[in-house]
């Protein structure tokens, strides 16, 4: 009882610490300490017996582990980010998407810009800084109100592309290790949910925004609001091309490289990207600077969350949880979803709730004869719905330190697309699937 009582206060612990803005590398290590003192964890090692679990050792296994194995894959994808950004790159592709669609179709004009830098392989966080100033600028001149900017980027970025198969996101390419898939597992399946995440989605968006506007919302602007700035900007096709490059390498080397063809694919756009835009550039060491600094921090708090989870997985009270969880009646599928689901939302991330949560669901249900394409997208679609929860690391930033909206004003149309629709989409993904679609 009091295991679980640990676990469950260390998880309320840990979101609300990161809601009130607090390093998640002191946050999460403090909340494995509650959980590890509640379910009478020894603290050190030497308190412990020889291969026995202690809040120190299995903390820095999950920590290091992760950083271990995914190491290369945040620090390039951080610097292919930066580099489009730094070049002009992003902002070309996102202004040539807007200048396409036009102004009275502002919203989804960022929604398809945002979608565009996801799936081919710009980090979110990039994502989001590079197209905000447009958002803001579009948003303006529409004259709609801005606290629904967050949703707009959130949705954008992380529903239905950074789990949809093909997508270098790393979302995508954790389960590939545990289930010998591809990235393309379940493409069928994808793809239906992708188009119905990405239709319900826009709908929903346009009718929040619509509903807010009808009732006198209007666009409200700030002294420190931030320009766009008006420089010379690379042709839109030098733009796409190094996001094209990173899709087909990493199509070409997954059946021979596997995860390890995401780090190719993603040299080959930063490569890419210099080759086609050097000119543009402001200062290109600076960007991978940049990049290299972005990457420590944000798999140094990813890693950190998936630490705490390497206490508390190694609790009865998990147990007693994902045992639960994986006995779900009815189809495997959902006891994995569900678990998966879980775990993100409790680690606010859904890299890391893949890293806790696959080497024990993994084998599993690979042993009860689950299609691993299947699951591989079910877990990933999974993944992206509870993990948006408002101390996503993901989610604080774009609301506060991108936008400058609180969560009371921007949460509620942020948690809608990026929570309640992924749900809807691994809902219908588990149905198709049921159907033997994609098997």
């Amino acid at each position: 009882m009091l295991s679980m009582i640990g676990l469950i206060g260390g998880l309320a612990l840990l979101i609300i610490l990161t809601m009130r803005g607090m390093n998640l590398l002191v946050v999460a290590p403090l909340c494995a300490l509650f959980v590890a003192v509640l379910s009478g964890m020894p603290l050190f090692p030497q308190l412990a017996g020889e291969g026995e679990v202690n809040l120190i050792g299995n903390y820095m296994a999950g920590f290091s582990g992760f950083v271990a194995a995914w190491f290369l894959m945040f620090l390039l994808g951080a610097i292919f980010g930066k580099v489009m950004e730094d070049s002009g790159a992003a902002d070309s592709v996102s202004k040539w998407v807007v200048t396409k669609l036009g102004m009275k179709k502002a919203v989804l004009a960022i929604v398809v810009a945002c979608a565009i830098l996801t799936y081919g392989g710009v980090s979110l966080f990039v994502v989001a800084f590079s197209v905000y100033p447009m958002a803001l600028s579009l948003f303006k001149q529409a004259d709609l109100p801005r606290r629904f900017i967050p949703a707009a980027l959130a949705f954008g970025s992380v529903t239905f592309t950074m789990t949809s198969a093909g997508s270098p996101e790393i979302q995508n390419w954790i389960p590939i290790e545990f289930l010998g898939t591809s990235p393309y597992a379940g493409w069928e399946v994808s793809l239906i949910v992708a188009v119905f995440m990405a239709v319900f989605g826009y709908w929903w968006l346009k009718k929040m925004i619509t509903k807010a506007a009808s009732t006198g919302e209007r666009f409200e602007a700030r002294e420190d609001d931030p320009k766009v700035l008006e420089k010379e900007l690379p042709n839109p096709i030098a733009g796409l091309i190094p996001l094209v490059v990173v899709l087909i390498i990493s199509f070409i080397f997954h059946d021979s490289l596997e995860q390890s063809a995401l780090i190719v694919a993603l040299l080959g756009g930063v490569i890419a990207t210099y080759l086609l835009n050097r000119k543009f550039f402001t200062d290109f060491w600076a960007a991978v600077s940049g990049g290299t600094l972005g990457a420590l921090i944000a798999i140094g708090n990813t890693a950190a969350v998936v630490g705490f989870g390497g206490v508390a997985k190694a609790v009865p009270a998990f147990d007693t949880a994902v045992n639960a969880m994986t006995n779900i009646p009815g189809s495997p599928l959902i006891g994995g979803a569900i678990a998966v689901s879980v775990i993100a939302g409790m680690t606010g991330s859904a890299s890391g709730g893949q890293a806790i949560a696959l080497p024990i669901l993994a084998p599993h249900y690979m042993d009860l004869g689950v299609n691993p394409d299947a699951l591989h997208r079910t877990v990933a679609i999974s993944s992206g719905a509870l993990d948006s929860l408002p101390h996503n690391g993901y989610v604080v930033t774009t609301v506060r330190a991108i936008c400058g909206e609180t969560h009371k004003a921007a949460y509620g149309a942020v948690g809608a697309l990026t929570v309640i629709v992924p749900l809807l989409g691994l809902a219908l993904a588990i149905i198709l699937f049921s159907f033997g679609l994609g098997i």
